[in-house]
């Protein structure tokens, strides 16, 4: 998909992702060595956005598997329609079963999860398995082998390979540990809160209308945030949330009531609201 480092940052830049060198460089080898990419970090840093990224300048489709807790085997791989095959029974009443079972297990009656559907047929396709932590260690025994090998077997079916192997981004937020095994078959990327310049033109490429000067306001008080003992920090999605809120209220500068009167949107917890209303210092920002 890509032609070097370079191509990456320009082509993500183009569809609204900038790309730090640590990004694009991973984004890079992930493709060229046709690896799974493994992308760590905090909440709302980017990393769901890399991979819808990544196909919008592919021209690929996104097939996207979200974790929770209790998603299993029918809900990421595939499962048969029960309703559909009764009714199909229930039509050939005069049927043998072994006449019967040819016809409901087959490619009609199948439906197929975001696993299964990204290996299946030849057109491009980015598989995101967002979140990956959230899911319970079993089904990462299901990750492994369709990742070892990029093909899924159906007993009624038999084994279904992958004409086209997808790009295939896992995000995971650290709140429990992946295995080794699952690490060992990915690129590993750590994407963390970015630097103030790198913010700066997120901010500017996001909120466009905003004044240069309030960017760089918006983006030096959202760091002064972080830098405190909060239950949660401020992410980038919510510093362009906030600075999408300072555009649509007027605000030409941060003065203390305009950043009290909206704190709630960079912050998601009372008690951090009172201590960063407490301890903020727009002069030292």
């Amino acid at each position: 998909m890509f032609t070097s480092v370079d191509d990456v940052s320009a082509r993500l830049a183009e569809a609204g992702y900038l790309a730090s060198p640590a990004v694009a460089t991973t984004v890079f080898l992930a493709d060229r060595l046709g690896k799974p990419l493994l992308v760590e970090g905090p909440a709302g840093v980017g990393k769901t956005e890399l991979a819808k990224a990544v196909a919008q300048v592919a021209g690929a489709r996104l097939v996207r598997l979200q974790c929770y807790e209790g998603v299993d085997e029918s809900r990421a791989l595939y499962e048969w329609n029960h309703a559909k095959q009764l009714l199909r029974i229930s039509a050939g009443r005069d049927e043998t079963w072994d006449e019967a079972r040819t016809d409901i297990f087959s490619e009609e009656f199948l439906l197929t999860r975001p696993l299964l559907t990204a290996i299946r047929g030849d057109d491009p396709k980015v598989l995101l398995i967002d979140e990956t932590d959230k899911a319970d260690v079993e089904i990462e025994g299901l990750l492994l082998e369709v990742l070892s090998d990029f093909q899924v077997t159906v007993p009624e079916l038999g084994t279904i390979t992958a004409a086209r192997r997808p790009f295939v981004v896992l995000t995971s937020n650290a709140s429990r540990e992946l295995s080794e095994a699952l690490r060992r078959r990915c690129l590993f990327l750590h994407i963390g809160f970015p630097d103030q310049e790198l913010e700066r033109r997120i901010v500017r490429l996001k909120v466009p209308e905003l004044d240069e000067t309030l960017a760089a306001s918006v983006v030096r008080v959202v760091g002064a945030l972080r830098a405190m003992d909060l239950r949660k920090v401020p992410s980038v999605a919510e510093t362009v949330d906030w600075a999408r809120t300072l555009l649509a209220l007027g605000a030409g500068t941060l003065d203390e009531s305009v950043v009290q009167a909206t704190l709630g949107v960079l912050l998601k917890h009372q008690d951090d609201v009172l201590k960063a209303a407490a301890k903020l210092d727009l002069d030292a920002v």
